[in-house]
């Protein structure tokens, strides 16, 4: 097990047996990742925030009954998965919605070296908004398998875990992910337009 897996394990043993700081611990630590991937799923900041605050209510609710058999990211992923493609199957989720990160101009994106920061600051925008827009394309299983792996670091094991389907499927899942998401950015750098507009 590794060094943050012995931690939330440690915080989580700690909140089964009293510790309530231990689940503020908890909550720092994980929050912000679990927001990141909440939003890119239901594409809805406030939905996701939301969510984020039952996940963690799950996770309190769930304390005493813990048992630390697999690791705690995937335990925690599986409860956010769930309760987000629940979401999803309600009726207002049947349209596209803006994440923050869109809507503010920033992302996940490192700035070019070379350029003049101004210029690296727009560029960066422009390919973030282009990301965010390209990802929202993508089809939910897709979008989930491709941000779990790719930006949470799971191994395909433990994605299947999370979505309920074999290695061999999460693979394939990342793999069309990938090459739906390149398509949609070399098209958009094409025409200069964001994935999803035509010019």
């Amino acid at each position: 097990m590794t060094q943050t897996g012995d931690e939330d394990v440690r915080l989580m043993l700690a909140l089964r047996a009293g510790d309530a700081a231990a689940f503020d611990a908890l909550f720092a630590r994980w929050s912000g990742r679990l927001l990141r991937y909440l939003e890119r799923i239901v594409r809805d900041a406030g939905c996701a925030e939301d969510l984020l605050q039952e996940v963690f209510l799950r996770v309190y609710r769930a304390r005493e009954r813990y048992e630390p058999d697999a690791r705690f990211s995937t335990w925690l992923f599986t409860i956010a998965t769930r309760l987000a493609w629940n979401e999803l199957r309600r009726p207002r989720h049947q349209r596209s919605h803006d994440s923050i990160e869109e809507k503010s101009g920033t992302g996940a994106l490192h700035l070019v070296a070379g350029q003049s920061a101004v210029d690296a600051v727009v560029d960066a925008r422009r390919t973030s908004a282009h990301v965010e827009r390209a990802l929202r394309q993508l089809p939910e299983r897709q979008r989930a398998a491709l941000w779990l792996a790719a930006v949470e670091g799971l191994s395909y094991a433990e994605v299947a875990i999370l979505l309920d389907t074999t290695d061999k499927s999460v693979k394939a899942l990342v793999h069309r992910a990938r090459t739906a998401l390149a398509e949609q950015l070399d098209a958009a750098g094409r025409r200069g337009a964001p994935p999803g507009e035509t010019s």
